[in-house]
């Protein structure tokens, strides 16, 4: 079995996410397929066939992160929840400090990146477009 994939969805704002995330994470999206790309998109309203249909962005770690626009048009009902996080686990401090920085700005923080009583460097927050996060580190340094 190849590695599970994080599948998100976002109410018309995955291509900004994806952008931001390949900021982060480095690498180059593996899809970016627009709704316009697929045949019957002439029933779509003009701003929407320009909306990503389906992203793919594999992370350092190995996992792909992947993403739609879930719009109403299309035939979506998006409801944002907390019933999941992306969940990092940086090599080393100075490397949760970029992803928090990075990942956090103009986010929720929920829990700042800090020292936890279980010895680990942590934090909790939600990013920008709604996706949740935690980020931590085990090193010492």
């Amino acid at each position: 079995m190849k590695p599970a994939a994080i599948y998100l969805n976002f109410n018309g704002t995955a291509e900004e996410a994806f952008l931001t995330y390949k900021s982060v994470f480095g690498g180059e999206f593996t899809t970016l397929q627009r709704f316009c790309d697929n045949p019957g998109s002439d029933s779509l309203p003009p701003e929407a066939r320009e909306k990503i249909m389906h992203i793919a962005l594999p992370l350092p770690s190995g996992p792909v992160l992947m993403a739609t626009d879930a719009l109403e048009s299309a035939g979506f009902n998006l409801v944002q929840g907390n019933a999941f996080h992306i969940a990092l686990d940086a090599e080393n401090r100075t490397e949760a400090q970029y992803l928090f920085n990075q990942l956090s700005a103009g986010g929720k923080i929920e829990m700042d990146l800090q020292e936890t009583s279980w010895r680990a460097y942590f934090a909790i927050f939600t990013d920008r477009f709604g996706v949740h996060w935690m980020i931590n580190c085990d090193s010492p340094v």
